[in-house]
């Protein structure tokens, strides 16, 4: 033996052979440079396929497009499109290190395809992570969120954040149950009472895409139809999605669909189940494992499989547009999906909007109404209250409430709970004629006039134009009259005159979903209407001109919705026997006023039809597309100037935005307190509304490369914010 091979030698030389030989290995390896994490300097590249293109999480307009990063071999397998990965962003071309792009910092995205080359020359940054294996960006999501992008002037990236609910490790680690076999087609059941009802119903079922604005009857048997018309689509093997304006009609129509399908076959998705369940829930429509859907408007993206219906329930009410941008409504989202997919298209209310009534005008879809009789014998007696009347009663102008509404509410007591519906806060309108109500209108551009101080001229809310010598176009009156007042104590005088009947709130801090069918008075707001067992025995819509003279175009329409809404609460006019008598519905404002009669004749689609028809005359939405450009004046003139806007578009304003108070809550699309805003309103003829939201984009985009400001926060001087808005639903 050799001194190398002693006993003494420390060390190396004194290891067991299977030591030296895990020595030496480990030196080999140790030859080899290992990966860093999250830069991977030095690793290998994957053989196939190695460059993965990226949508970045930035919302910003001069962002919104795809990067190139470099796969690591070690993430090939995971690196799939449709996967969420963290990139390293914001890189300097120069801080290259062994082929590889460095710095910048971590920033959420979704893997958006794989390529053999990228068309970028120089060297890429590479994946830093693959936050999970989870496929939840589809090609058809992708190409959804896409076109909802360019339609509102706003980015991809922001889009998705409303598509795609934040990650859950734990919901994906859960399996999602087992797809279930498509159910019998149902009957038509109540559909039978439309004339085109059963017909619809029967064509969902033999795999056909119809298209349909649907007029409900009052009651509620709406729920039970929606139910079955999903039904009806999974009995032909495709997926189904129903968007519902709030939580209350979610509950309704999921309750309608475990009642006609039992459990397990859709899944309802809404802000109200925390977000490790509604992640739960929606990963389980991304993989196939339920095919309908019923939620609020963040249920509109839902990835539903092989759709073959998207439905929508009462399109004119607020919620259904988003406040986040770039604040799409889900009535055109659900128009896209129904485009981009091919599917059938159900629009449903107890009302009509005017974009309903033009689906049908243009051909686009078909109507499917009851006949006259089907809608007298559901809906309830309709009975009006004008000023004349009020004027004639002088308890009526004490308590402010007629003498038939206290007719009407003594005799509906004696059957049955009575609804009092009372202008919620807010609704204050502006101006309109003293003889004749009608609203005080601008000779330039038809916007709504405002009373400044008194003595001083009115002025046009939308192009900002004095109007000095005012006359009414309807009877020639020069006299004008703001709002009724009272609606707070008119509840009051109610609780007072019943003092042995209970009453009942709904409202912004406590809505109550459902009352008792037992006498009592149920004071509500608009849209907070509980339903009542059997059905209301009568209701009073009180203070009509607090909602019909808002400063809006909507404002007879959305007043005549919310009517209809309350007044198909009521029990139909000829219920008899145990229950009572038929229901009764007073509404307090002018008799002669184009919502007020169709109220009395239930025909909400002839009122749509005739304000369409004045839209159109007029140029207004929805037969022009219009975009609201908001902040500074200065920034809003700089940007509207730079703007390459189409030749035929059209500047109304400016007009000041409502300043917001300091110590008061920020309202969206307010000015920071402190800061005086303007808007202007851009209108484009129908055809060009695909090139205003382009030109406002890039115009944007531009603006945002600058540093000049972005449309989503706030900044000094040099850092003024400009926000455009397509298609506001408050154009005055």
């Amino acid at each position: 033996m050799s001194s190398e091979d002693g006993q003494g030698g420390g060390g190396a030389e004194g290891a067991p052979p299977e030591q030296l030989a895990l020595i030496r290995e480990s030196v080999r390896k140790a030859e080899v440079p290992r990966a860093k994490p999250r830069t991977w300097r030095g690793a290998a590249l994957a053989k196939e396929l190695p460059v993965a293109r990226v949508l970045v999480d930035k919302g910003v307009l001069h962002l919104d497009r795809y990067f190139d990063y470099a796969v690591p071999e070690e993430l090939d397998a995971d690196a799939q499109p449709g996967v969420r990965v963290r990139v390293r962003f914001g890189a300097g071309r120069h801080r290259v290190r062994d082929g590889r792009r460095e710095g910048g910092g971590l920033i959420d995205g979704f893997l958006v395809e794989r390529l053999a080359e990228s068309d970028y020359s120089g060297p890429l940054a590479a994946l830093a992570q693959v936050v999970s294996p989870e496929r939840v960006l589809s090609e058809e999501l992708l190409g959804l969120a896409r076109a909802v992008a360019d339609r509102y002037a706003g980015s991809l990236a922001d889009v998705l954040q409303l598509a795609v609910p934040p990650r859950s490790a734990r919901a994906e680690q859960r399996p999602s149950p087992e797809p279930l076999p498509p159910p019998s087609a149902p009957e038509a059941g109540s559909w039978a009472r439309y004339e085109q009802g059963a017909a619809f119903v029967a064509a969902l079922a033999s795999g056909g895409a119809p298209r349909a604005v649907w007029n409900a009857l009052p009651g509620p048997e709406w729920s039970d139809e929606l139910a079955r018309a999903v039904a009806a689509t999974l009995a032909s093997g495709r997926g189904a999605l129903v968007v519902l304006p709030d939580g209350r009609a979610v509950a309704r129509v999921d309750a309608a669909l475990t009642a006609l399908l039992g459990e397990g076959r859709h899944a309802v998705l809404t802000a109200d189940a925390g977000p490790e369940k509604r992640y739960r829930e929606w990963l389980a429509v991304r993989r196939g494992a339920v095919r309908a859907v019923v939620g609020t408007r963040a249920a509109m993206f839902a990835p539903v499989q092989d759709l073959g219906l998207v439905a929508i329930w009462d399109d004119g009410d607020d919620s259904h547009s988003e406040l986040h941008a770039p604040q799409p409504h889900a009535r055109e989202v659900l128009l896209l999906r129904a485009a981009q997919d091919k599917c059938a298209f159900l629009l449903g209310s107890w009302s009509c909007t005017v974009e309903a009534a033009q689906l049908v005008e243009s051909g686009w879809a078909r109507p499917v109404v009851a006949g006259r009789e089907q809608v007298r014998a559901a809906a309830p007696l309709v009975r009006t209250v004008g000023d004349g009347d009020l004027a004639r009663d002088e308890a009526a102008r004490a308590a402010r409430l007629p003498t038939l509404a206290w007719q009407a509410v003594r005799e509906g007591l004696r059957h049955g709970p009575v609804l009092v519906q009372v202008p919620r806060r807010g609704y204050v309108p502006r101006m309109a004629c003293a003889n004749c109500r009608a609203p005080a209108r601008c000779r330039h551009c038809a916007g709504p006039l405002e009373g400044q101080e008194p003595g001083a001229a009115l002025r046009c809310g939308w192009c900002g134009r004095d109007e000095a010598a005012w006359h009414c176009p309807e009877c020639g009156g020069f006299r004008l009259r703001a709002q009724v007042v009272g609606a707070r104590r008119t509840a009051e005088e109610l609780g007072r005159a019943f003092p042995a009947v209970p009453v009942r709130t709904s409202g912004r801090e406590h809505v109550l979903d459902t009352v008792p069918g037992t006498p009592a008075l149920v004071v509500s707001t608009p849209g907070a209407e509980p339903v009542a067992e059997g059905g209301y025995a009568a209701a009073l819509l009180l203070d009509g001109w607090a909602m019909l003279g808002r400063p809006d175009l909507r404002a007879g329409e959305d007043a005549l919705r919310r009517w209809i809404a309350a007044a198909a609460l009521v029990r139909p006019q000829g219920v008899g026997g145990a229950k009572g008598a038929g229901g009764t519905v007073v509404v307090v404002a002018e008799p002669t006023l184009r919502p007020v009669q169709a109220l009395v004749r239930w025909d909400p689609v002839g009122h749509a039809v005739r304000e369409l028809a004045e839209r159109a005359e007029l140029g207004f939405p929805p037969v022009s597309r219009m975009a609201a450009v908001s902040g500074s004046a200065e920034a809003v003139a700089e940007f509207l100037r730079t703007a390459e806007l189409p030749r035929e578009a059209e500047l109304l304003g400016p007009v000041p935005v409502a300043d917001t108070a300091v110590g008061r809550p920020r309202r969206v699309g307010a000015p920071p307190a402190g800061e005086h805003w303007e808007r202007m309103l851009v209108r484009v003829p129908p055809g060009s509304g695909a090139a205003l939201a382009a030109a406002l984009k890039t115009a944007q985009a531009a603006r945002m490369a600058r540093g000049s400001g972005s449309g989503s926060g706030g900044g000094g001087a040099g850092d003024a914010v400009v926000r455009v808005r397509i298609d506001p639903p408050d154009i005055g």
